[in-house]
């Protein structure tokens, strides 16, 4: 199913908008009528607007309940009148009743059979993975799912789309796996440097993103290339959004090493559930935008490897010898 971004809006603001919680105040957010805005999101989606909305905030539901909240919590949240009426319905969508969804929807989403995770500085190929379900979704027929903590998925084509062929995802392998370890050889080389040289100003105004603000010296550059993955990984396995952090060396290191196996793992996770053209709806933007995952990691990738070459020219100015972070270098010292 493709959307286009408007679409994509209306979807939006139809399902989780807290104030739509009926057929009529979804309509009138559209500016239409009942009728014609229920035959265009059918016709669309394949689904009623109603179904849809009660559909995705069970999902949501079922993730709260995974996540500690109470049954008359996510009752109501849900739009249920009764703790009842919410039980029954629960049951019907998932088969079991909401007081076992902690303990049913424990197991999280990894292939039990997915091979374990491997040192993030290993050039190893991205292959060879089996599908593995995202445990609140329910059957749906357009690929629309909510996807903590307030945003939407939509599957490509509303199912699974064919993995990459081998030669392409070990192409893509090489490039996170030598991402992360030209990372970690320049998180190393900075610590040559002493604190002064790390924060002080080597290019006035420089800007690699403006959401990210300046990046002028070999902190910032380094905070914002261990903070990029932070963020989007955030967005896409829905966790809270990490806060400011601390650019210190030290600190850089440890959060990188954190971060690094599981950005990692996420990406095999994509690959292994051919989820590459899944659409990522981030209802915190203002207005709501929406990103394709394979978009996403390309987004990464270019601008670490932007990133990490900022950092070798400041290194440089001060007086480092670093290489250059040829990939065919790294490859044959990796073999």
């Amino acid at each position: 199913m493709t959307f286009g971004r408007d679409r994509l809006r209306e979807l939006l603001d139809a399902v989780l908008d807290e104030n739509n919680a009926t057929l009529e105040r979804m309509a009138q957010h559209a500016y239409a009528s009942q009728w014609h805005f229920s035959r265009t999101f059918a016709v669309g989606t394949g689904e009623s607007p109603v179904a849809l909305r009660r559909r995705v905030m069970l999902e949501r539901a079922a993730w709260q309940l995974r996540h500690g909240s109470s049954v008359t919590d996510a009752a109501f949240a849900a739009g249920y009148d009764s703790v009842e009426g919410f039980a029954r319905a629960f049951v019907r969508a998932y088969g079991y009743p909401p007081s076992e969804a902690a303990r049913v929807l424990g197991t999280g989403r990894r292939d039990p059979g997915a091979p374990a995770p491997v040192d993030p500085g290993a050039p190893a190929p991205v292959d060879h993975w089996a599908p593995a379900p995202v445990d609140h979704w329910l059957p749906a027929p357009n690929g629309v799912h909510f996807h903590p903590p307030t945003n939407l998925w939509v599957e490509e084509d509303g199912g699974r789309s064919t993995a990459p062929d081998y030669p392409a995802a070990e192409v893509l392998a090489q490039m996170v796996q030598h991402d992360l370890a030209d990372t970690r050889y320049l998180l190393a080389r900075a610590t040559e440097l002493d604190d002064d040289e790390r924060d002080r100003i080597r290019f006035p105004g420089l800007v690699v993103l403006e959401w990210d603000g300046p990046e002028e010296s070999v902190s910032r550059v380094l905070g914002n290339l261990v903070r990029a993955k932070e963020m989007w990984l955030a967005a896409m396995t829905g966790a809270d959004h990490p806060e400011d952090s601390d650019n210190g060396i030290d600190s850089l290191t440890v959060r990188f090493e954190e971060v690094a196996p599981r950005w990692v793992e996420t990406i095999r996770d994509i690959h292994r559930r051919g989820a590459w053209g899944d659409v990522l709806i981030d209802a915190l933007c203002d207005p709501p935008e929406s990103f394709v995952l394979g978009g996403v990691v390309a987004h990464v990738l270019t601008f670490a490897a932007h990133r990490r070459q900022l950092a070798r020219h400041m290194m440089r100015a001060v007086g480092l010898d670093v290489d250059h972070g040829d990939p065919l270098d790294w490859n044959r010292s990796s073999s």
